[in-house]
């Protein structure tokens, strides 16, 4: 009997969307981890709505649900991000 568990999960795409503190470093630091996995975004857009927040959504496909959650994980501990959300697209 074949385990479920033995195959792995087939790359998708996956949004993510992180509300942070206005911080130009913030943007390099989130594209470096799709650089790190050699993925280059289908579509990044980056928005100050307000003094204090800016909205950061990119979308890439290639990569697992695994690997969007742990960038998520990763990215969430950044002092200037407020929100971090993913989902497939």
């Amino acid at each position: 009997m074949i385990d479920e568990g033995d195959f792995e999960e087939a790359p998708q795409v996956f949004g993510l969307s992180v509300s942070t503190e206005p911080d130009p470093g913030t943007l390099v630091c989130l594209l470096s981890f799709f650089q790190i996995l050699n993925v280059v975004p289908r579509s990044v857009a980056a928005e100050v709505r307000t003094e204090q927040m800016q909205q950061i959504r990119i979308e890439a496909g290639g990569i697992t649900a695994k690997q969007v959650s742990v960038i998520a994980a990763k990215v969430d501990q950044f002092p200037t991000v407020l929100t971090v959300h993913w989902c497939r697209v």
